[in-house]
């Protein structure tokens, strides 16, 4: 029995599909389905760890109808429950070059480093898989990787070595500690702690003095620099800009990115009002 442990729906998808295909990776997926990347970590006294990530949500995600409630810790408290009465049971953790990934790998060893012999690391950063044409390509998600390719990356499990558990659990540590509101990779397993206006500068190269859409600004910003947040994320960093009296708004922020324009105050003739933001 193996607890497949992996960072995101898009990312589950193609490995639920190749556990099916291939009778040695047997076993159930845990989706972490929180971007332990941005936002908040460390908790206040008597709050719970889902506690703090779900009102972290509550804020991005302004027009959901049903509150957020990120369970991704108890989730995986079951998982280290189930394992400590399976001998058998191992524990691989898939992990992109992806700042989500790696943040889901440390936080991960912080509850089940307990089991060091039978936890394992699929690392697929800076290896070539084939896409659908049969050419080669160097993956930055999970979820870009063929199933049968993934098939194959079984052959890449390694056992979390002693010091390398003990040095990556204490990396957790220093990166709760830090408590910023965005880990950005800088190569490796290395995060850097950023605030969490690091992205603002990013998007607003794409903010002009005309109105736009905010769903078309961050659509640019994801295209053009690779930004690992996600839209909704930077969603909400539009409307903090707004909150600033940095942008002005025309529509609606708590609807869909769809239903609010911004742009940059006045008519662009005033230089004070020149980027960065």
């Amino acid at each position: 029995m193996i607890y497949h442990i992996v960072t995101g729906d898009v990312a589950a998808a193609p490995l639920k599909e190749a556990i099916v295909n291939e009778p040695s990776m047997a076993g159930e997926v845990i989706v972490i389905k929180d971007v332990l990347s941005v936002g908040p970590l460390k908790k206040e006294e008597g709050q719970k760890f889902s506690e703090l990530r779900s009102a972290f949500w509550q804020q991005i995600v302004v027009n959901e109808k049903n509150p957020v409630q990120v369970d991704d810790m108890e989730r995986l408290l079951e998982t280290s429950l189930e394992v400590s009465k399976n001998e058998e049971a191992k524990i691989w953790i898939w992990m992109a070059p992806w700042p989500a990934d790696i943040c889901t790998y440390y936080w991960v060893l912080k509850y089940l480093g307990k089991y060091p012999s039978r936890l394992y690391v699929v690392n697929i950063a800076g290896l070539p898989f084939l896409d659908e044409q049969g050419k080669v390509f160097f993956p930055k998600s999970l979820g870009e990787i063929q199933p049968k390719e993934l098939i194959k990356a079984r052959r890449l499990a390694r056992l979390v070595n002693p010091g390398e558990l003990e040095v990556d659990t204490d990396e957790w540590r220093k990166i709760e500690a830090a408590n910023s509101g965005i880990r950005t990779l800088e190569g490796g397993k290395r995060l850097n702690s950023k605030t969490e206006d690091f992205y603002d500068n990013q998007l607003g190269s794409f903010i002009s003095h005309q109105y736009q859409k905010a769903s078309r600004i961050i659509a640019q910003a994801l295209v053009k620099f690779n930004i690992p947040t996600g839209d909704l994320y930077l969603g909400w960093r539009l409307r903090k800009m707004v909150e600033a009296g940095k942008l002005e708004l025309q529509g609606d922020t708590t609807k869909a990115l769809k239903d609010f324009e911004v742009k940059l105050p006045g008519d662009g003739t005033n230089a004070q009002y020149s980027l960065p933001l």
